[in-house]
């Protein structure tokens, strides 16, 4: 392996695939992303080996979007970003999935909106993890990956905004109402 390549950055290594369409080069940037893609899909997987075919399949399809990248963000922000939709969408795809849902009837949450802005970050951290684990399988995908980009990936506000491509009050506010799911989920287990 060439000792200048290793020291390209991230978005050059990706321009260069994009330009030249080196399969070297892809593996590259594979080595370099493939244990975070992979720990995101298992985020989402019921297996490891789940986690691994999601991987994979993430990494054929971004070898045909590369090219869509346009170097607006940090590579690694857009291929968080990449994973977590395809993983969403994978989820969303599988009924057997589906029937784990949870509907929560939303004038329920309306009524009690305001008994959730006290919730603090603390609390929702000291609840039982086993528990928690089946509160978050039961919530859907979009939810719980917030919640595990906020507190588990350590994500900041601005980091998942740029992640979801959403803004700062509509980030603050889902997760907001993940965590008063979660809560209401969790005192009825």
């Amino acid at each position: 392996m060439n000792r200048t390549a290793v020291k390209i950055t991230d978005e050059e290594l990706v321009f260069e695939i994009v330009k030249t369409n080196n399969t070297e080069l892809f593996a590259m940037l594979y080595d370099r992303f493939s244990t975070v893609v992979y720990n995101k899909c298992y985020g989402f997987s019921k297996s490891k080996e789940e986690a691994e075919d999601l991987m994979q399949d993430v990494f054929v399809r971004l070898f045909v979007k590369l090219k869509t990248f346009k170097g607006n963000s940090k590579f690694s922000t857009w291929l968080y970003s990449f994973t977590y939709n395809f993983c969403v969408n994978y989820v969303q795809r599988n009924s057997y999935k589906k029937k784990e849902k949870v509907t929560i009837v939303t004038d329920q949450i309306k009524e009690n909106d305001t008994a959730f802005d006290d919730i603090d970050d603390v609390s929702l951290l000291e609840l039982k993890s086993a528990k928690l684990a089946k509160v978050l399988n039961k919530l859907e995908p979009a939810e719980k990956m917030i919640l595990l980009m906020k507190y588990q990936d350590e994500k900041s506000i601005k980091e998942i905004k740029e992640i979801l491509n959403i803004g700062e009050s509509a980030v603050k506010m889902r997760i907001k109402r993940a965590k008063a799911k979660v809560v209401k989920l969790y005192q009825v287990l």
